[in-house]
């Protein structure tokens, strides 16, 4: 099975960060390669920035087709992905839909913790468009820079876990969600401090995407997945104008 695992942000360190997960958890005989975005933002954090990522997504994804069984979008705003889903014909992940859906399975509450304020709204937004806003109970928004660099994690790990214990005991949260590529991994080493299932995105995408892999299901034929037919576009790569009319 070959996984691609692809950053639209252009940080080669979050690529590096969730590669390493991803094979960490990946079953035995699934290939994982990377790619990051060749445009935008270092680190996505507005919808400007965002509306850009979207593009270099899709763009990305059509210079790799045919490489991949499937593909992990390791972003925390899932970005292009009902976009991806209609240009593809393989499956194509979320980490933080597939980490929701995740906690569905474990808890009646689920609890996010996430890195800046200001993009709050984005992910209640996510929520919403998912149909998962009545499962989420609570939100805490950190602000800390250190998650996106080598370093002391000491800090924020600290504050994840008081944020953790937060949503349990405030709001009632039966599994608490790491949001963000930059959380691969770190369930790891935080889970013994809290009495709750902890997740993060990466892990539960890889298990979802080879899962669908294995389920062999067909790409829609009609309606709004379906793949999108020719059209005249102007000023964009070859590879990406490739993708449209392949029905």
């Amino acid at each position: 099975m070959r996984l691609l695992i692809l950053n639209p942000n252009t940080s080669e360190f979050v690529t590096s960060r969730v590669a390493s997960q991803a094979r960490r958890c990946a079953s035995l005989g699934t290939d994982i390669t990377t790619a990051t975005a060749a445009f935008g933002a270092r680190i996505i954090g507005t919808r400007a920035e965002l509306a850009i990522a979207q593009h270099a997504t899709l763009d990305t994804l059509a210079h790799h087709a045919g490489t991949f069984d499937a593909v992990v979008l390791a972003v925390s705003y899932d970005t292009a992905l009902y976009a991806a889903r209609e240009m593809l014909s393989t499956p194509v992940v979320g980490i933080t839909e597939a980490a929701w859906l995740t906690a569905c399975q474990l808890g009646t509450r689920t609890g996010v913790v996430m890195f800046g304020k200001r993009v709050l709204p984005l992910y209640q937004e996510l929520a919403t468009l998912y149909g998962l806003e009545r499962r989420i109970a609570g939100w805490r928004a950190l602000e800390n820079t250190a998650p996106y660099g080598d370093g002391d994690q000491t800090e924020v790990d600290q504050q994840v876990v008081s944020a953790a214990r937060d949503l349990i005991e405030r709001d009632g949260c039966e599994v608490i969600v790491l949001a963000g590529a930059v959380m691969a991994g770190v369930p790891e080493r935080l889970q013994k401090q809290l009495p709750v299932p902890l997740l993060e995105g990466v892990s539960c995408a890889v298990a979802q995407a080879e899962m669908l892999v294995r389920l062999a299901c067909p790409k829609p034929s009609t309606g709004s997945l379906a793949a999108p037919t020719e059209r005249a576009l102007i000023q964009v790569s070859a590879a990406l104008r490739s993708q449209f009319g392949r029905a």
